[in-house]
């Protein structure tokens, strides 16, 4: 029986604008205490990440994309949308202080506009777990840089509801790795968000599966876990692609705060060491790397000085899921999903990084502290320098003044602790025993 051939490009055309209207998945993966000092394709001197590199290759690499710089406060705004001095997420502690009657994560707004939701991997200081906040399925862990048994300690996770202890030689990473690959072969039909995050590169560095037997080098280590990391990734990409999934989900691959510790000390980005590392409210405690991956949608090979602030991820995702965003709660960052699909400039033209009692407001070129001083950020992030005012720069300052007198932080949350950021606990017991 002859199909007339009018009847059958109309299925066709059915079928693309279906295709076409299907929602996306979301994918975004964290990476912990990873800076751009870790991953090649920004300049790594030290370490190759192909795998990492390709998503970028295929996709959009940002340049001044920013975070809190310690990961409780990070990871609570990126998935809230809202400022520290907003949530309470202001040190590691005060993080796991707001509830979700108070605070509104990502996994809830997108299930409005049909998303099943997962988290696997580190919650870290967060409060409560994932299934409070609206998860429909998780995999979490706890502490942070969980990947193996000890000889005096077995690690413990939670599978959806269900307490269980990590087996010997089980490696944390790909117990991940293989439960991820289960939650996306389950959720083949529907839009699904999952929030991915990783283990690799939080300290204490431990050999990985791959690593040679003997090994005790911190760089050799550390070089394992930036491999492994970016080995995980690449099995992301191969089991989308064996789902046939790969085309219509949108990738979104951020660090959760800038480079740690010795890590910091040794790392280099094109012959240069970034000043400051995680806990600074220096560039290297905040700068990050973002690489967007969405085939079909965005232009290869795209590299991009716009602006970008963690606060951003739950506009923008909520705009391209069609997603409902909280109407009781001001929701501090700005969509660039428009800037994804069509690579043109959104309107975000500064970002706001808050650790503790300590605040900066930044632009493409300048920052200014909380304490009131301007630096001139034209080096960075290698440099960060202290200007004198002149009538160029006083201007600049007060520009930047007047968004820090929007904000208003010093009228929210403040920290508890010692004003660092750090675990306002331990700050309490330390005072004690002196």
């Amino acid at each position: 029986m002859k199909v007339p051939l009018f009847l059958f490009s109309l299925t066709l055309l059915t079928f693309s604008v279906s295709a076409q209207n299907k929602k996306p998945n979301i994918i975004f993966v964290l990476a912990d205490d990873l800076g751009i000092d870790g991953v090649s394709c920004y300049g790594a001197d030290l370490y190759k990440t192909p795998e990492i590199d390709k998503l970028a290759k295929n996709g959009i690499r940002y340049t001044n994309a920013y975070t809190a710089p310690l990961c409780g406060p990070s990871r609570a705004m990126i998935l809230t949308g809202r400022y520290a001095f907003r949530t309470g997420a202001v040190n590691q502690d005060q993080t796991g202080e707001f509830k979700p009657s108070d605070e509104t994560m990502m996994s809830k707004i997108l299930k409005t506009a049909g998303y099943t939701t997962s988290m696997i991997g580190k919650w870290g200081q967060l409060p409560l777990g994932p299934a409070e906040f609206g998860f429909d399925d998780y995999m979490r862990f706890f502490g942070s840089g969980v990947y193996l048994n000890s000889d005096v300690k077995k690690e413990k996770y939670i599978l959806n509801g269900k307490d269980l202890v990590l087996k010997d030689n089980e490696y944390m990473p790909d117990l991940m790795h293989n439960h991820m690959v289960e939650f996306l072969s389950n959720h083949t039909k529907d839009p699904f968000y999952l929030y991915y995050s990783l283990v690799q590169v939080h300290g204490e560095i431990k050999p990985t599966p791959d690593t040679n037997p003997g090994t005790t080098d911190f760089k050799d280590l550390y070089t394992d876990n930036i491999n492994y990391m970016d080995k995980l990734v690449g099995k992301l990409i191969h089991t989308l692609d064996s789902l046939k999934l790969r085309d219509n989900t949108l990738i979104v691959f951020f660090g959760d705060n800038g480079t740690a510790g010795q890590a910091a000390a040794i790392g280099t980005v094109n012959g240069k060491k970034i000043i400051g590392k995680k806990g600074t409210m220096q560039e290297g405690g905040s700068l990050v790397p973002l690489i967007i991956n969405w085939p079909g949608v965005i232009k290869k090979q795209t590299v991009t000085n716009q602006l970008v602030d963690a606060s951003d991820f739950v506009p923008t995702f909520a705009e391209i899921a069609g997603a409902t965003l909280p109407v009781d709660k001001k929701i501090d960052g700005t969509s660039f999903a428009n800037q994804i699909k069509t690579g043109k400039a959104n309107s975000r033209n500064w970002i706001f990084t808050e650790l503790g009692n300590d605040w900066y407001v930044r632009e493409a070129n300048w920052k200014l502290n909380r304490a009131g001083e301007l630096f001139d950020m034209h080096n960075a992030p290698f440099e960060e320098k202290l200007t004198t005012e002149t009538e160029h720069t006083k201007s600049i300052k007060e520009n930047l003044q007047k968004v820090l007198d929007q904000l208003d932080p010093a009228s929210g949350y403040i920290d508890h602790g010692d004003g660092s950021g750090r675990h306002a606990t331990k700050v309490k017991k330390k005072q004690n025993k002196n």
